[in-house]
């Protein structure tokens, strides 16, 4: 685990996206990237360029997803739409049904592995769509799975704990004071208490707020 406290959320995220897809396009001339909603990886994606990669080498999905229209305002696809799809033409793979998406992600990733994998943290300690207490998190075969969101949001759509664990590089962002303690909870507490904690292997990024009630340097 590393974790970087950050004054800029957003630049720093911008940077280590940009720096980790080109690490994987040197490594194996391509990149597998699974994306986030939330407020920081949007700002990520507004500061894309068409000149900052070479987009051909890139797929892009999603760790998750609402099971609302593509084009409601809820969606992730449709935020990532606006942000980025609008002004770089990218190959890009919409999260719309569970199982279809489990069957894709096996046809398309090679080794079962995303090159990199954006994850935010919920201030509940969710990761993805995988919410405390749900089955999704004791899945170990199935790579996409549906439940419920947190009511009174729709339905959703999640990569599960198989995925995170076989990721190449996982990157978190987390901003925010009101993230602070448990994100103290998460990289500081026993492991098992937030779905976060699935990520631990990760790089995570957070701001000052957020870091807050870290002991740790």
């Amino acid at each position: 685990m590393t974790v970087r406290r950050v004054h800029d959320l957003a630049t720093a995220a911008y940077k280590a996206f940009l720096d980790e897809v080109e690490q994987a396009i040197l490594a194996r001339g391509r990149a597998f990237v699974a994306l986030s909603g939330g407020s920081t990886p949007k700002a990520v994606y507004e500061r894309l360029q068409p000149s900052d990669l070479d987009w051909s080498k890139v797929e892009l999905f999603f760790s998750d997803e609402r099971d609302v229209p593509l084009e409601d305002e809820r969606s992730n696809f449709r935020m990532v739409k606006q942000a980025l799809l609008n002004r770089v033409e990218v190959a890009t793979h919409p999260l719309t049904n569970a199982a279809a998406y489990d069957q894709l992600l096996r046809d398309r990733l090679p080794d079962g592995a995303f090159d990199v994998l954006l994850l935010g943290m919920g201030d509940d300690g969710h990761t993805a769509s995988l919410f405390p207490g749900s089955p999704a998190l004791l899945e170990t075969e199935r790579w996409v799975v549906e439940g419920p969101g947190v009511a009174p949001s729709p339905r959703r759509f999640t990569i599960t704990p198989p995925v995170l664990a076989k990721a190449r590089r996982v990157l978190i962002f987390v901003g925010g004071a009101g993230k602070a303690d448990v994100l103290k909870e998460v990289l500081e507490g026993p492991p098992g208490q937030h779905p976060a904690q699935l990520a631990l292997q990760g790089e995570w990024l957070v701001d000052e707020a957020a870091a807050s009630r870290l002991t740790a340097d």
